[in-house]
């Protein structure tokens, strides 16, 4: 395994990320894993090396964080873990029990707490901007959960990037803890990012750790589109909100990852996340793991090398797209 700083920080991370949205229960989505089938998949990417593990509070309303933090003791130590979670989605019906607000980020990181069952988060991550709490509330609060060491970083996921830019430059100026990752929507399938998020990140040394590095499985060739009849490819409906597979652009570069796998010799979504690896600015691709092939393949990503000419084949058809990354 391959670890990298992350960011400008001095905390070193696996090249690879193991999402735990998988793991959870089933009464939330059909096709989540539940803890006894998710233990092998821990216990692999621990002794693959991984040691960044990114979960939410919203992934099965609080069960994927209690899976992951008892994996966490069963086949680690918790000094050698990089521990995320995240904040911001509905966790109960009260009006109070969502968003950014100073009220619910305090109750909620103490809940996330104690699922995980550790006295501290790595990295707490605001999950979506809310729009209906002011960035002064929302920056000054996640401050002071660092303060209160319940968290050691902060990050964020899905914005505009002048979104991004003006929260962590109030969070400087004002002396706050301040944003230390982006984790936004990133693959060959949908680049928008590259025109601005991620060479501001680039520019002030903030960690990425793309979602979704194979488009939820529509660059390995597993979508309804593609004639995929798993629970997962028939339930997605998130792939419909992006707009995954929805143009004949798509399709092309998805067959283009299917020809460089077969003259490198290995799968397609290897390909596509040895093509996010690639780019510089890029910390840590998360990755899902439910069968036995998806981490050794996610791991030879790490070997490959994809030459200019190659890259240039698979970037070619891209066209520029609406922005949805923060849907």
């Amino acid at each position: 395994m391959q670890y990298v700083r992350f960011g400008s920080t001095g905390l070193k991370v696996s090249r690879l990320c193991l999402g735990c949205m998988t793991y959870g229960s089933k009464k939330w989505r059909e096709w989540v894993l539940e803890e006894a089938e998710s233990k092998p998949f821990f216990k692999a990417a621990f002794e693959a090396g991984i040691n960044f593990f990114d979960t939410a509070d919203v992934y099965s309303q609080g069960v994927s964080e209690e899976i992951t933090g008892r994996a966490i003791k069963e086949f680690a130590r918790r000094e050698e873990v990089v521990l995320a979670t995240k904040v911001f989605n509905p966790m109960g019906k009260g009006p109070n029990q969502k968003g950014l607000s100073r009220k619910h980020i305090m109750e909620a990181v103490d809940a996330s707490l104690k699922r995980l069952g550790t006295d501290y988060i790595d990295l707490y991550i605001i999950h979506r901007l809310d729009h209906e709490t002011s960035m002064e509330e929302m920056i000054e609060a996640l401050s002071d959960v660092v303060k209160a060491g319940k968290a050691l970083y902060i990050g964020a996921s899905s914005m505009r990037a002048w979104q991004f830019a003006k929260l962590v430059t109030m969070q400087r100026e004002r002396g706050l803890a301040s944003f230390v990752s982006m984790q936004n929507y990133y693959n060959l399938v949908y680049r928008e990012e590259e025109r601005e998020m991620l060479p501001f990140c680039r520019s002030e040394g903030i960690a990425v750790t793309p979602w979704s590095p194979i488009a939820r499985g529509f660059l390995a060739g597993s979508a309804p589109s593609q004639g995929e009849r798993t629970v997962r490819a028939k339930t997605d409906a998130f792939m419909q909100t992006l707009g995954i597979g929805a143009t004949d652009t798509d399709h092309e570069i998805a067959e283009r990852v299917r020809v460089v796998a077969e003259r490198l010799g290995v799968s397609r979504a290897a390909v596509a996340v040895a093509w996010t690896l690639a780019n510089p600015t890029v910390t840590s691709p998360i990755i899902g793991t439910s069968k036995p092939h998806h981490l050794p393949d996610a791991l030879k990503a790490l070997e490959i090398t994809l030459d200019a000419e190659t890259k240039k084949y698979l970037e070619e058809p891209y066209r520029t797209r609406p922005y949805a990354a923060h849907a």
